[in-house]
């Protein structure tokens, strides 16, 4: 009898102890949801307990306190972000499939349009040091190159490898670039004047193998997860073309007094043109990319991007020729215009130059 009295308060014990966990640790209010009816449903769980004793089998829907019960219908859906921006902690953590509308895949073809905040590089002449040199005017001196706004245009087929690298091909190209329009040519004597030009346009044609490579796995994703920053670089060949100019100087240059001259004697020179034969350079080239993508819809993805680009040297084809007028002694001593202007030929007098850009600009890319 004792044995019993024993065993019996033993399972009192645990059977109170269970109810009391029970009413003390009730199901979290958060893992709840309403049907249809806005009547509280438990989400599949562990078995619970219900009125008359007994437990209710797991995956059981029950409605509690409810005399005109229907059906259950089972809770789906997608699930919501973790975190809240009402939280305390302020944050909210975004799911991956956020990010898919991001992710580059498949094959893609690509324009851009930017503007090249900053033109580098100037042009020289390769023949400073020939002698008699200042009878060709050309830029002794280097001189920056003119520029109009130069809007460099690129196409672009690609594909993408993996979610962080893409590759493509690209078709880059330059115009807006001239010749100075104005430089310093020597007088021959140790100094320089200064010289008009016209003409003398370049342009840069590029071909390129370009990589690009996301680097949000170190950065993280910017505005939300709106925006994903990459890096890129690329080398190819460029076709740098500058086209004919002509240099005039209309500085007078003495030759010989015309008090000790003899009648015909070459006293002076003036108006002096030289007409530069333009050329094409095959060159190397390469450029380093950055920037943030976004997304449209169907498809379309933005690049925006800072690009520097180095299309190595236009440079002439060597050719020049000059026309100049010629001043005579009259044996009196006094001079006169001859009456032919003088022409001569030079060849292998080089003028060039290296040209390097800084780019800003925006890419639209279609994705197949």
């Amino acid at each position: 009898m004792k044995n019993f009295g024993f065993t019996a308060a033993l399972f009192g014990f645990l059977f109170g102890g269970c109810g009391a966990a029970m009413a003390a640790y009730p199901v979290n209010q958060a893992y709840q949801a309403t049907n249809a009816q806005g009547q509280m449903v438990y989400l599949p769980g562990n078995s619970m307990p219900v009125q008359n004793g007994g437990m209710v089998p797991q995956n059981t829907v029950v409605i509690p306190n409810s005399a005109n019960a229907v059906s259950p219908t089972r809770v789906t859906g997608a699930l919501p972000r973790v975190g809240s921006a009402a939280s305390s902690a302020g944050r909210q953590y975004y799911q991956p499939a956020d990010y898919d509308r991001l992710a580059d895949s498949g094959l893609y073809i690509g324009v851009s349009v930017a503007y090249s905040a900053s033109v580098m590089g100037s042009m020289h002449a390769d023949y400073t040091g020939e002698q008699n040199a200042f009878f060709v005017p050309g830029a002794f001196k280097d001189a920056d190159f003119d520029t109009d706004t130069v809007i460099p245009l690129q196409l672009s087929v690609g594909a993408a490898i993996n979610n962080d690298i893409r590759i493509d091909f690209s078709y880059l190209r330059y115009s807006g670039l001239e010749y100075p329009g104005r430089v310093e040519s020597s007088n021959g004597a140790g100094g320089y004047v200064e010289t008009t030009v016209d003409g003398g346009a370049i342009t840069a044609n590029a071909t390129m193998l370009n990589v690009y490579y996301n680097i949000d796995s170190f950065t993280g994703y910017i505005a939300g997860g709106m925006l994903r920053p990459y890096i890129g670089a690329g080398v190819g060949i460029s076709l740098n073309t500058i086209a004919d100019y002509v240099v005039y100087d209309n500085t007078f240059y003495s030759e010989k007094e015309p008090a000790y001259a003899g009648a015909g004697e070459l006293t002076g020179i003036s108006d002096i043109y030289a007409y530069h034969n333009g050329g094409t350079e095959e060159q190397f080239a390469f450029m380093l990319e950055g920037g943030v993508t976004t997304e449209l819809d169907n498809g379309l993805k933005l690049d925006f991007f800072a690009r520097y680009a180095n299309l190595g040297k236009v440079k002439t084809s060597g050719s020049i020729i000059v026309s100049q007028t010629e001043w005579l002694g009259d044996g009196a001593g006094g001079e006169a215009v001859a009456p032919y202007d003088s022409v001569f030929h030079y060849t292998n007098w080089y003028e060039s130059g290296r040209i390097g850009m800084v780019d800003v600009g925006v890419r639209v890319r279609l994705q197949f």
